[in-house]
């Protein structure tokens, strides 16, 4: 038996609100679909640029400052980028980083498998063959 939890504002007069200046969001689908393949400091810099970037995505805060305000090394900051750029996450071109959409996770099929939708054809086309009639032809 699954219980549902009853979703209740826990102090109603701080509810958030998007920023007067600014704009700042991150995706649900990063966390379910990208943050596992990333290492800490990809994550953590994902989130400072979803935080930083304006409407488009854009920023362009430098290394050092990055470095500063995460309390990583450059050479981290650094690596992080070009893991984000290497999943398709950010477009790096200096001084600008743009945080991109999310495009749809690619799954891949295992060699020798079949989808259901493909079974059921191939059974239909089987038992079409065996009465002899021919795909597409009508009684």
């Amino acid at each position: 038996m699954t219980s549902r939890i009853q979703k209740r504002l826990l102090l109603p007069n701080r509810v958030r609100r998007p920023p007067e200046e600014g704009f700042s969001w991150v995706d649900r689908r990063f966390l379910q679909d990208y943050a596992a393949r990333l290492s800490r400091d990809a994550i953590l810099l994902y989130f400072f640029f979803t935080a930083v970037s304006d409407q488009q995505g854009l920023s362009f805060y430098s290394d050092a400052t990055i470095a500063v305000r995460l309390r990583l090394p450059e050479k981290a900051v650094s690596d992080a980028r070009a893991e984000l750029v290497t999943h398709d996450l950010i477009a790096w071109q200096p001084p600008l980083t743009q945080v991109l959409s999310l495009q749809q996770p690619v799954l891949h099929r295992r060699v020798g498998l079949q989808s259901l939708g493909d079974l059921f054809r191939s059974a239909g086309n089987a038992a079409g063959n065996s009465t002899g009639n021919s795909a597409g032809s009508e009684s």
